[in-house]
Parts: C-alpha cells; structure tokens; sequence
C-alpha cells in the first residue's frame, strides 16, 4: 500500500511549488538583461517571502503568483534602480517598461502597453524578438 499526502501536505507542497516557479521565472528574466547583483536577488527574495504569506491566504490564487512577484521586483526596482524591464521592441519611441499582462491571472506575459505587443511570457525575455540578450540599463 502507498503511503499517501494528507490534503494539508499536498497544498502546502503545491504552494511552495508556485512560489518556487515564481522565483525562477523572475530570475531568468533578470538574467536575460544581467540585472542579477546580489541586491536584486534580494528583491525577488523579499517579493516571493511577500507572495508566500499572500498565497497562505488564497491557495486558489497560485496560479497567479508568477505575474504578481514579476510585478513586485519590477515596482521595487523603480523605487531603487530604475525602470525594468525595457521594451525590446519599440525602437521609435521612448523607452519604457514592459508591462505584466493580466494583473492577476495564469499566464502572464511582458506586454507593451504603447502597441499592445505581447512580448514575452513572464520567464522567456530572452526570446524575445529584437532582445538579443543584451543587458538593459537600470
């Protein structure tokens, strides 16, 4: 006979699951424009410690934990370095951030808000069209 998970076990294994993918979906984005100082790690760190409480509260809500942790390093890298990540795509206008699409829901996506591209899913930057990998200032 197999030993089973108890129903507390499993949904506790799931979040940590969620905020697992979360946290290594962020980080190769930020990867992608070698924005990975140890500070900025920090934030993906704070922002997932941040979600963990948020998704205790509303375990439904885990499918949404890779777009909102996205959402959290973008706002605190504003707050600290500066804009992230830059639209790859966009080369007649000023530079501006890409934009997590939806606010809340599964699969999100890099968006530009000026023409409504998607980009990239949240953990692809790096194929996205006219990126090429380059590092992005902060």
């Amino acid at each position: 006979m197999a030993d089973s998970e108890d129903p507390e076990t499993a949904a506790v294994g799931a979040l940590e699951r969620a905020l697992h993918a979360a946290r290594a979906l962020v980080l190769a984005d930020l990867a992608v424009g070698d924005v990975t100082d140890a500070d900025i790690v920090s934030m993906v760190e704070d922002a997932v410690a941040h979600r963990r409480w948020w998704v205790e509260q509303w375990p439904e809500g885990a499918q949404y934990v890779a777009g909102l942790v996205a959402q959290d390093v973008q706002d605190a890298l504003l707050e600290r370095y500066g804009r992230w990540p830059l639209c790859p795509v966009c080369r007649t206008h000023e530079p501006h951030v890409l934009d997590v699409r939806p606010e809340l829901g599964p699969d999100p996506h890099w968006v530009c808000h000026e023409t409504g591209v998607q980009v990239a899913p949240v953990g692809d930057l790096g194929t996205a069209p006219g990126h090429g990998g380059g590092a992005q200032s902060l």
